[in-house]
């Protein structure tokens, strides 16, 4: 049987901790092996001096002085926002969809224009070391079309979907669709592209997934038809990814302005199928375990335990909630609902591609909370939530998120000597006494100091992304 040994320093979160069990799961191998097979999944991490026998003749792929890493996982990124990143003049959320996002997403109507987009996103993703990530779609078929393609191509993962919207001011007259349309648009979508790469939703690289853009931008009608359409896709492994509870200016923001609309007692209920007034039922709910909601800044306890119990993820992305002025999710409050907590660059919300400065934004926000809510995050609680944290998110933590024996090799080859601020420290730096102690600053100040110039090479089921 072929082999390929990859040899850097490994850091990973072994088995299936929760969040707050990251740091006792945290491995770290600093002569390490990851051993795959011909197949692209592992059969050995762990030192290189304990290379089982039958693995020794493998090809060699000498990272060192290097480091392995899972791949990134991002839960939250917008794809007809491609060139939308650092838009100024829109406000805050509501006024910066209006005035920046609606135009330019606007622009994906131009099928050339759409196709170079797809090429760009595409290639941001592998430079950025982002080996699966659930996608906010473009509302043109012919964009999503470019996206799943180039995916495909270049040998990444994706979750994707049209993005849904029924209802809006005029800038988003050209994104809008009939009530028909939206679910016709969708089901095609799903047709064509879920599991389209192997033909086996257990095998694949591509799916889609169920997106209506937030519920102000679709009607009661959009998500009764909607709860219908994932009631019969949900066996199909289809996913659903949406909003949640993101600006909560008083009055006119994105939360009060959602249960103004819809007369619920709850954001959340809008998409647990109790959108009638008073919360009352009116359809099937799009929560479980294939549903990502972004956000969640402003969650009520009852919604996080909704979530929690339905299995549920959260993407946590605060560099757009910095951006954006939409305040920070609380880590403590959430962490202890027991819901599943994963990190979105938000791209254009976010003006960073990379996971890592997502990490580190998260790390600043949550320990500059005020007074006990304040929490100076594990290293390991960010390397889970960018890794594992995703792919349990996506449903598919069997597959990829770690380097457990018998998964598939998502990986990335972080180099350090391509970023002189991040390779100085790393080699001079101070480090405590304790050796665990010493670990776990090591993993900090990699994750903190990342840029894509420190990624070097990229790898999803054993097979280097973007390779022919």
């Amino acid at each position: 049987m072929a082999t390929h040994i990859h040899l850097g320093h490994i850091y990973h979160i072994a088995g299936a901790p929760k969040v707050t069990e990251a740091a006792a799961a945290l491995v770290s191998i600093p002569d390490g092996a990851l051993v795959l097979d011909d197949a692209g999944r592992i059969v050995f991490c762990g030192d290189r001096a304990e290379i089982p026998p039958e693995y020794e003749s493998g090809t060699v792929h000498d990272h060192r002085p290097g480091f392995l890493l899972p791949g990134f996982v991002d839960t939250h990124i917008h794809f007809p926002q491609t060139y939308a990143g650092d838009s100024y003049g829109g406000g805050q959320l509501l006024e910066w969809l209006t005035l920046c996002m609606f135009p330019s997403e606007a622009k994906f109507a131009d099928p050339a224009f759409a196709q170079q987009a797809a090429v760009e996103f595409t290639n941001r993703r592998i430079t950025s070391g982002t080996t699966a990530a659930m996608v906010f779609g473009s509302a043109f078929p012919h964009a999503q079309d470019a996206l799943f393609t180039e995916t495909k191509k270049a040998g990444l993962r994706i979750v994707s979907g049209r993005g849904i919207q029924t209802v809006g001011g005029d800038s988003a007259q050209p994104l809008m669709t009939s009530e028909e349309d939206a679910i016709r648009l969708t089901r095609e979508e799903i047709d064509k592209w879920h599991g389209a790469d192997t033909g086996d939703v257990a095998t694949a690289l591509l799916h889609v997934a169920i997106i209506p853009r937030f519920s102000l931008s679709v009607t009661i009608e959009t998500l009764k038809n909607l709860g219908e359409l994932y009631d019969e896709v949900r066996d199909r492994g289809v996913y659903v990814h949406s909003h949640l509870n993101e600006n909560n200016r008083p009055g006119t923001g994105e939360v009060d302005s959602t249960k103004e609309t819809y007369q619920v007692n709850s954001y959340l209920d809008t998409y647990d199928g109790k959108f009638l007034p008073g919360s009352a039922v009116g359809g099937k709910s799009l929560l479980g375990r294939r549903t990502i909601l972004a956000h969640c800044v402003h969650c009520q306890d009852v919604e996080l335990e909704r979530m929690a119990e339905t299995g549920t993820s959260v993407s946590h992305c605060p560099i757009s909630q910095l951006f954006l002025g939409s305040g920070t999710m609380p880590w403590k409050r959430t962490v202890a609902s027991g819901v599943n907590i994963s990190a979105g660059t938000d791209f254009g919300g976010g003006d960073e591609w990379l996971i890592p400065r997502v990490l580190g934004d998260a790390f600043k926000v949550h320990i500059t909370e005020p007074g006990d809510d304040g929490v100076s995050m594990h290293p390991a609680e960010m390397l889970f939530i960018g890794t594992l944290g995703g792919a349990r998110a996506l449903d598919m933590e069997n597959r990829f998120g770690n380097f457990d024996v018998g998964k598939e090799a998502d990986f990335v080859v972080v180099d350090p000597s391509g970023t002189p601020a991040l390779d100085g420290p790393l080699r001079n730096a101070v480090r405590a006494a304790d050796p665990d102690l010493a670990r776990d600053q090591t993993l900090f100040a990699l994750l903190m100091g990342i840029r894509e110039t420190s990624i070097a090479e990229v790898y999803v089921a054993g097979r280097r992304a973007g390779s022919p």
